[in-house]
C-alpha cells in the first residue's frame, strides 16, 4: 500500500454556518467560530470551502507499542501490548501539559507517519497487540480518523482505547464512543476555577462524558487525576471528587492519582510528593472507591489490584510489570470468588514495561517487498 496517497483533508459532520458567514465547529464545547482558512484552537480542524474539515487524516506524530497500563488502564486486558498513536494539537490549553511537544504543536512536520486505518489494524495484529490506543494527544479532535481506525481494528478482532480529557459535545460523543471499547478519562481537577484558569475549558462537560459512559454505554473506563501541588491537591477537593464519583459512577470505576512533573508553562511548580498520592488514595478508599492507584511513582501497593472483599492481591505490579496474578479465567478472585470489575484475559499478560517504537511506513514497505 502506498500510504502517501491517503488524503489528509477530509470533510466532517459536526458544524454549522453562522449568520455572519463564519462556520462553527460543534465537536467540543469550545465552539470555535472560524472564518475562511482559519484553524480552530485544536489546530487540526479548519474552515475550508465553507465547511469544517479535518486536516490531518491518516497522519500521526508516531507509533509505539506500550504496556496497556501506561494509558493508564489497570482493569482492561492487563499485561498486554497496545499499539499507540496520536496526531498533533489539542482542544484544551493546559498550562501543565505533559505532552506539550505534540499537543501544542503547530507544525505539520510533527505528523511524520502516514497510515490508512486498515494498515494500522493489520500491523497491530501482526505485531501481537491486543488493542490500539488513540493517545498522546486527544482523539476528540481527530475523531473521523479514530473512528475509521477503530472500525478497521474491530474487523481484525482488536480492541480500541481512547485516552482523552472527555471534552466533547453530546452528539459527536455518542458517535465516537460507539466504536470505543475502553477509555481513560483525564479528570484534571474538581474545580471550575481550575478548568477555567489552568485548562482553558469547563468542568461540567467532562462530568457529562463520565456519566454518559457509565449509564449509556458498555465502554470500560478508568479515571486519571494528575495532582499538582497547591493547585488541585487539597484533601477537601479530592474528597469532593471521590464522593461525586461514588454517587454518580459507582464504586467500581478505577481511579488513578498520578504525580505531576514540571512542564510547559508550569515549570515553577515542584514535583508531586509521593505522600500526596498516598493521602489521596486513602481519601478515595475511605469514600468507597474500590480500586485506587498511584502513578508516576514507584509504589507496589498503590500500583497493585486487590480484592475488595477479602483483600487478596489480584494483580501485583512493579511499575508496568505484572508480578502476581490471583484472578480466575473469568475475572474472579481465586481466593474468595468475588468478581473484580474489568475486562480480563484468562492468564497474566507478559508484555511488561517494554516500549517499542514502530515506523509503519517502513513496516509496510518491508511487507510489500517480501
Amino acid at each position: 500500500m502506498n500510504t502517501m496517497n491517503i488524503p489528509s483533508i477530509v470533510p466532517t459532520r459536526y458544524w454549522h454556518t453562522l449568520e455572519d458567514g463564519r462556520v462553527q465547529c460543534d465537536v467540543c464545547p469550545r465552539a470555535c467560530k472560524l472564518k475562511a482558512g482559519q484553524q480552530g484552537l485544536c489546530f487540526v480542524r479548519a474552515n475550508k470551502d465553507h465547511q469544517i474539515v479535518l486536516t490531518t487524516y491518516g497522519r500521526s506524530s508516531g507509533y509505539c507499542i506500550d504496556p496497556i497500563e501506561k494509558k493508564p488502564l489497570n482493569h482492561f486486558l492487563p499485561g498486554t501490548p497496545i499499539l499507540s498513536f496520536g496526531t498533533a494539537g489539542c482542544n484544551l490549553a493546559c498550562k501543565f501539559c505533559q505532552n506539550w511537544d505534540i499537543t501544542k504543536s503547530r507544525e505539520v512536520d510533527t505528523l511524520a507517519d502516514y497510515a490508512s486505518p486498515t494498515t494500522i489494524a493489520q500491523v497491530a495484529k501482526q505485531l501481537g497487540c491486543s488493542s490500539v490506543a488513540f493517545t498522546y494527544n486527544d482523539p476528540v479532535i481527530f475523531m473521523e480518523y479514530a473512528i475509521d481506525v477503530a472500525q478497521a481494528c474491530h474487523a481484525e478482532g482488536l480492541k480500541t482505547v481512547a485516552v482523552t480529557a472527555g471534552y466533547m459535545n453530546d452528539e459527536p460523543r455518542r458517535e465516537f464512543y460507539r466504536y470505543i471499547d475502553a477509555a481513560n478519562i483525564d479528570l484534571k481537577a474538581f474545580s471550575e476555577d481550575f478548568y477555567h484558569k489552568i485548562v482553558g475549558g469547563h468542568l461540567q462537560p467532562v462530568l457529562d462524558t463520565l456519566c454518559y459512559l457509565k449509564h449509556e454505554t458498555q465502554v470500560w473506563f478508568e479515571i486519571t487525576n494528575l495532582l499538582i501541588p497547591e493547585e488541585n491537591d487539597s484533601p477537601a477537593e479530592i474528597a469532593a471528587m471521590c464522593h461525586w464519583i461514588v454517587d454518580n459512577l459507582g464504586v467500581d470505576v478505577p481511579l488513578h492519582f498520578t504525580a505531576f512533573h514540571p512542564s510547559w508553562k508550569m515549570l515553577d511548580k515542584p514535583y508531586t510528593p509521593s505522600s500526596t498520592l498516598t493521602t489521596a488514595r486513602q481519601i478515595a478508599k475511605e469514600a468507597g472507591i474500590r480500586h485506587v492507584y498511584t502513578g508516576n511513582v514507584h509504589d507496589h501497593t498503590g500500583g497493585s489490584t486487590y480484592c475488595h472483599h477479602c483483600g487478596q492481591e489480584l494483580i501485583g505490579r512493579d511499575w508496568f510489570v505484572l508480578t502476581a496474578w490471583g484472578l480466575t479465567a473469568d475475572g474472579h478472585c481465586a481466593t474468595c470468588g468475588t468478581r473484580c470489575a474489568g475486562v480480563f484475559t484468562d492468564k497474566m499478560g507478559k508484555w511488561g514495561a517494554k516500549r517499542v517504537p514502530v515506523h509503519l511506513h517502513d513496516f509496510t514497505a518491508c511487507k510489500n517487498a517480501s
